[in-house]
């Protein structure tokens, strides 16, 4: 029997879950928000960074990882998050929630500096170890998410594909939503060759995420 591409990640062992837990239980805090390449801060740490459409739930999903209810903003009006917000993870990581891409609700000359800022950042970043793309579990991937697939396969860094709201959608039209990802990744080199489905609200693949993050170092 053939394997499929672009499996579901296995669940951690209690040791590499409990590393996980260990780096995220541990110190976490916002350390700025960053709206140009000049007010980065020192890469001098590993860095992982949350990519993805305008409301997928990134900022939902930084917080369940880190247990804190209210670290990164999140909100319902999409495009709301204009900046690079920085996060100090213990003092081997920065976990990086960026701007979110496709829509935002802001004057087109505002989405145009922060999209611009975004490209800027993924292709020149040498601290980045990761990047982890969000796709809504409800939609699949859409157009906007290839593109920046194809900047991330261009600047040659990895990105992992995280599934969210997935207890948004019926067990049945799972693994459609599945095919769909694994046909659009398939065309990117730079994808990382397995998937993590997760459900903020559940707490859904949110032990799985931590120990794939805990295990760059």
């Amino acid at each position: 029997m053939t394997s499929l591409p672009f499996p579901l990640a296995e669940e951690p062992d209690a040791v590499t879950a409990e590393r996980g837990r260990k780096l995220f239980a541990g110190e976490v805090d916002f350390l700025k928000g960053v709206v140009a390449m000049s007010g980065l801060p020192p890469d001098d740490r590993l860095e992982v960074c949350f990519a993805g459409r305008s409301n997928v739930g990134k900022s939902t999903l930084i917080n369940a990882l880190t247990g804190r209810k209210a670290l990164a903003r999140a909100s319902n009006t999409p495009g709301r998050t204009q900046e690079i917000n920085y996060f100090t993870l213990g003092e081997e990581y920065y976990l990086v929630d960026l701007p979110g891409y496709g829509y935002a609700n802001a004057p087109l000359p505002v989405v145009e500096k922060w999209q611009r800022l975004l490209k800027q950042y993924l292709s020149g970043r040498q601290s980045l170890r990761r990047a982890f793309v969000l796709i809504d579990a409800r939609h699949g991937v859409k157009p906007v998410d290839e593109e920046i697939m194809a900047l991330l396969d261009s600047a040659a860094v990895a990105f992992q594909t995280v599934l969210t709201k997935t207890d948004k959608v019926k067990e049945k039209d799972r693994e459609r939503v599945l095919d769909q990802v694994r046909g659009k990744l398939a065309k990117h080199p730079a994808a990382f060759p397995e998937l993590i489905t997760t459900s903020s609200e559940k707490g859904w693949g949110i032990a799985t995420l931590r120990a794939v993050i805990a295990g760059l170092v």
